[in-house]
């Protein structure tokens, strides 16, 4: 997964199917979906770039490898917001607020988590999100290609600003679920259609559109350091909505 998003972390690592490619029997199914979640879970216990770890080790399939990576990313939830009512007596008080948070709230948490990664996370050039509050993660996985630097760069050096990744997934605004699973299985099959032969489709659990990429995300075998993988992943990054692209 090139890893454009943080979108869920730690043990809520964001959500980002209908029936996938292959899938015959319920068991598969099961297993389908344990691996998805798993690639989520892997985020915060292991953040690192889908694109790039130190290669031990590959073999002659393009776009396969032998040693560790995670290739996740997480998609977040909504969380209510609480308004502030002034009662009567000039007190206030705390209600929910049915309204889920808005983009400039998003893009507001976004650009706390782009500060903590530049002051604390050891990313003085990580870049500012889009506009739509999303990371541009074609920015994001170019620094994290450079040497030494992709261990941190999904939540800063030691998780340093896991706090304020989180604080993202809480506002993110809520995704059309069924269109991001489009998107992801559109992508999925572009990039084994371009030489990622192992490039697993995504699935539906819960509701949830949930993200496909290496097919064992404990034990990574797509080598996104590869130059077919990279070449592959430009040319399929087109099919992926906007905050996708660091998910899958």
């Amino acid at each position: 997964m090139a890893m454009d998003g943080p979108s869920s972390a730690a043990a809520s690592v964001s959500l980002m199917s209908f029936p996938t490619t292959g899938i015959t029997t319920t068991t598969a199914a099961t297993a389908s979906t344990a691996t998805a979640r798993l690639r989520l879970a892997a985020f915060v216990a292991v953040p690192v770039l889908a694109l790039s770890v130190a290669c031990v080790g590959g073999d002659d399939t393009a776009g396969t490898k032998g040693h560790d990576a995670i290739a996740d990313v997480p998609a977040a939830t909504d969380t209510p917001t609480t308004a502030t009512t002034a009662t009567t007596s000039g007190s206030t008080s705390a209600t929910p607020s049915t309204q889920p948070a808005g983009k400039s709230a998003f893009y507001d948490a976004q650009m706390t988590f782009v500060r903590c990664m530049r002051a604390k996370g050891g990313y003085k050039d990580y870049p500012d999100p889009k506009l739509s509050g999303h990371l541009d993660w074609s920015k994001v996985n170019e620094i994290g290609s450079q040497p030494g630097r992709n261990q941190g760069i999904k939540a800063g050096k030691n998780n340093v600003c896991v706090d304020e990744l989180q604080a993202v997934m809480a506002v993110e605004p809520e995704r059309d679920q069924q269109k991001s699973y489009e998107s992801m299985l559109a992508h999925a099959q572009c990039m084994r259609d371009n030489g990622v032969s192992r490039f697993t489709n995504p699935v539906m659990s819960g509701g949830n559109a949930m993200p496909g990429g290496d097919p064992n995300p404990a034990s990574p075998v797509i080598d996104t350091d590869s130059p077919a993988y990279k070449q592959a992943r430009e040319a399929c990054a087109p099919k992926l909505l906007d905050g996708l692209d660091g998910m899958q």
